[in-house]
């Protein structure tokens, strides 16, 4: 038996940088789903669905396996374990009140910022 290496944080953060990707995590956290069903709702080919799928399965994301002629994909939760433990490092920050950032800002400069 061959031990596959986990994959890296880079390869997950990766995966995750994209928001087709997350769309397909997100449609697999309410069950395992066909490929042909995953492409369904988004406006690209097949094959460019299926080379997200790769992406997400190489960052251990997903899995996919065959179920006679029907490739099915499963969300693997457990892949999110070592992003989680790392970005919980970092909620020691408290979160930034922008309504407060740009009110300090407004009597810093003593200009009113202009509106959004």
């Amino acid at each position: 038996m061959t031990h596959t290496p986990a994959p890296s944080l880079d390869q997950v953060f990766m995966a995750l940088a994209d928001p087709t990707r997350r769309a397909i995590l997100a449609m697999l956290l309410e069950d395992d789903m066909a490929v042909t069903d995953v492409a369904h709702p988004f406006d690209m080919s097949l094959a460019a669905i299926s080379k997200h799928l790769g992406i997400l399965a190489a960052a251990g994301l997903i899995s996919q396996e065959k179920r006679g002629r029907v490739k099915w994909c499963q969300l693997e939760p457990d892949a999110l374990r070592a992003a989680s433990i790392w970005m919980q490092a970092f909620g020691q920050f408290e979160a930034v009140n922008l309504d407060a950032f740009e009110r300090f800002l407004e009597q810093e400069l003593q200009t009113p910022l202009p509106d959004a």
